[in-house]
Order: structure tokens, then sequence, then C-alpha cells
């Protein structure tokens, strides 16, 4: 690969609890990442519109609200109406394991619940993007 991987860690929607989007956003820093993260309380759009405006790799969402059944979808769909189709969304949260099913079915990446090890969630990222992307 011939650049750092790009990733936009975002907090949608009115959860104001952002410490484990920070956590994730120093750790995969700190794995030779390139980190772009958005803060709290962004809208599907803002963040779709940072992905094409910061050429992101992967959208990382971090939802802890109870939203991810709406929010998820919301900013998958986005990102096909804006041919982010090589784009890998994923992310984390308290998400129950069969919503977690549903989303993937869906085309979402993988979610991580509250205790992964941030060293899993960064080694499902490299991998996917070694496999999906031609840089």
């Amino acid at each position: 690969m011939n650049r750092k991987i790009r990733i936009l860690i975002a907090k949608p929607g009115l959860d104001g609890h952002d410490r484990g989007a920070k956590i994730m956003a120093a750790a995969f820093r700190d794995a030779g990442f390139e980190v772009i993260y958005s803060g709290l309380h962004q809208t599907p759009e803002m963040i779709v519109t940072a992905a094409l405006q910061e050429d992101v790799d992967v959208i990382g969402l971090s939802l802890l609200s109870g939203a991810h059944m709406t929010l998820f979808p919301a900013v998958h769909k986005l990102m096909k109406e804006n041919g982010l189709d090589d784009i890998l969304l994923t992310g984390g949260g308290i998400i129950p394991e069969e919503d977690i099913m549903k989303l993937e079915k869906m085309g979402i990446g993988k979610l991580f619940g509250p205790g992964t090890p941030t060293q899993t969630s960064i080694a499902y990222v490299k991998k996917w993007v070694e496999e999906n992307r031609n840089n």
C-alpha cells in the first residue's frame, strides 16, 4: 500500500459519550492510520460528506444510543448514493448480537462491542483494506 489507511471516526446522532471513539481514534493513529475524528452529534449527511472530502478508506461509527438500526443504514444508503461502495463502513458500541447480524446482512462491515481489544478492530480494518483497495 502506497499511503496510510485513512479512517473517519464519527459519533452520529445525539449520543454524547465519545470516550470509546477517542480511544479507537488513538489506537488507529498509534497503529499508523491517518485518523479524522469528526466529533459528536454528526448527521449521516455530515459523515458521508466528510468521507468524500477526506478521501477515506474506512468510516467507523461509534454508537451507544440505541439508534444503530437507523443510523448505520442511513450512512450506508448515503454512501451508495455518493459512489462510496469501495469504503468500509464498520464501527462499534452497544449493539445486540441479533442487530449486528441484521446490519452485516445489509452490507455493513464487522461491528465490535464493548471490551473488544483495539488490536482486533485494527487487524480487521487492515485486512479489509488490503483485500479491497488498489493503492
